[in-house]
């Protein structure tokens, strides 16, 4: 249903989703970023959707009405029917933070399998919400409430520096946008990533409906696993449930939980949609991934003992 990380390494590294990346850091004489159009004010007069993006709107409140009524996307965070234990756990982690979901330049063909090194940022991750110009205001607070109240969530979680509305100053963007924003985001993102190859932008031209969201990290030019950028990209198309469930996968995502698993429950980390919020037990994930014991680029080996003193320290209740 969603899409997971897709991994854009700068610099000398192999790239992941893009064929080209550009440097994180501006030159000296680059000017300021103006402030996006999609985040001035709603005209009074905002033109309907088409009749492509209302067709798209009524296929996915089907989709989350049938997920409902089969009892998925709970958002109770996990319960007494989804136990699991510290061998599920460290066997969760290491399905979804040492291996990727997509292979590396090659948009959204499967990975081969293989584990890599661990993934995670370092700087502080400031997240913002840009929006399409078809995105409704009442909308747009919505939306806006949601990052801002999970990015709080997540700092907690992690420890880390996670905050929202950073405004020009963002390295993690959050973009709303609709069948009829398309030119919009294509344009915002080029913008974010100016080196940005016109292949890897078809994706987001064409994005199947399959696909509901996905989020692109990318790394420092002479770091293959230190994240410095991420633009997460949600359909405005979604009812309310939906959204936030992309919100809750895609940002947690970006932070370094780049794959998902069947075996993983309770979780959103898992494509059979059964819990549409982050759970109690990835909020577990989430705290052994930014452990300032487990560093970027990390081997699961090297990183196992780690693991297993945090699980047990944890169990016992230290922190």
């Amino acid at each position: 249903m969603r899409a997971g990380i897709l991994r854009a390494l700068c610099g000398a590294a192999s790239l992941a989703m893009f064929a080209a990346c550009a440097d994180m850091t501006p030159p000296p004489a680059t000017k300021p970023e103006a402030r996006p159009s999609a985040l001035k004010p709603v005209a009074a007069t905002q033109k309907p959707p088409s009749e492509r993006s209302q067709i798209l709107a009524a296929h996915y409140s089907r989709v989350q009405a049938s997920l409902l009524a089969q009892g998925l996307l709970r958002t109770g965070g996990g319960g007494i029917d989804t136990p699991y234990t510290d061998t599920d756990l460290m066997r969760n982690f290491e399905a979804i933070a040492f291996h990727d979901e997509y292979a590396r330049d090659r948009g959204l063909t499967p990975a081969d399998g293989r584990s890599g090194g661990l993934r995670k940022w370092t700087v502080p991750v400031r997240m913002t919400t840009e929006f399409g110009a078809s995105v409704p205001l009442a909308q747009r607070k919505i939306d806006t409430a949601m990052v801002t109240d999970y990015a709080a969530r997540l700092a907690r979680v992690t420890g880390h520096s996670i905050t929202a509305d950073a405004g020009a100053a963002a390295n993690f963007n959050v973009l709303f946008m609709g069948e009829d924003d398309r030119e919009q985001a294509i344009n915002r993102i080029r913008a974010l990533v100016p080196n940005i190859s016109p292949a890897s932008l078809d994706l987001f031209r064409t994005l199947p409906r399959s696909i509901h969201c996905l989020v692109v990290a990318f790394s420092g030019n002479n770091d293959d696993y230190t994240y410095r950028r991420a633009i997460a990209f949600v359909r405005s198309e979604h009812p309310d449930l939906l959204r936030k469930s992309c919100i809750h996968e895609e940002l947690a995502q970006g932070l370094g939980l780049a794959n998902d698993s069947p075996r993983a429950r309770p979780s959103i980390f898992n494509d059979d949609d059964e819990f549409a919020l982050l759970t109690t037990h990835d909020e577990e994930l989430l705290r052994l991934l930014y452990s300032p014991r487990l560093k970027p680029g990390m081997s699961f080996d090297v990183a196992r003992p780690i693991l297993t003193q945090l699980i047990a320290e944890r169990r016992g209740g230290n922190s």
